[in-house]
């Protein structure tokens, strides 16, 4: 069953309790979301209310998707750039599909109702997104739509004696 997609939704318990919860089991299944495993809903907390920070800031939109239990099963942040001269693309940030969830198609899913949300922006031309290297993530992202246009050899330290790169993707929606 397909995820049901919503942009800016209201801020309730539940839903920030649910992204907490995504974002923690993403993380310690060996996602590549800004933490290495093994993770606590704790650790995570302060990063997802900077994101809520931004969002009530008018500077970040959220997408959640639901499952048909109603639960938290995927995510991503979109960003708006804030420098006047670049403010015609937008970052996607934390994209996440619960692991429960996996081989299903939902990161797809997810990556395309965030192209929709972009494409319903004023102004907005491309999306730009990173990803760590070392997962065949970019040739995810690519077969998507997405373009390699730039990698930063051992950006990451993931551990010590375990650097990747920081690859630099781009969707047109030209």
């Amino acid at each position: 069953m397909p995820l049901t997609f919503t942009l800016d939704p209201a801020i309730t318990p539940a839903l920030r309790d649910g992204v907490l919860e995504l974002w923690t089991d993403v993380s310690n299944a060996g996602g590549s979301v800004g933490f290495v495993a093994p993770v606590t809903r704790e650790e995570i907390r302060p990063e997802l209310v900077r994101h809520f920070v931004q969002m009530a800031e008018g500077r970040t939109r959220l997408l959640v998707g639901h499952d048909e239990d109603g639960r938290v099963a995927a995510t991503a942040f979109l960003t708006h750039n804030s420098h006047r001269l670049m403010s015609h693309w937008i970052w996607l940030y934390t994209v996440m599909v619960h692991p429960r969830h996996q081989g299903r198609g939902y990161g797809r899913d997810l990556l395309a109702a965030a192209e929709g949300a972009a494409r319903g922006t004023d102004g907005v031309e491309a999306i730009r997104l990173t990803c760590r290297g070392g997962h065949g993530l970019e040739r995810f992202y690519a077969s998507c739509g997405y373009k390699e246009v730039g990698r930063v050899p051992d950006a990451i330290r993931v551990a010590p004696g375990d650097d990747r790169d920081e690859v630099l993707m781009l969707l047109s929606l030209g």
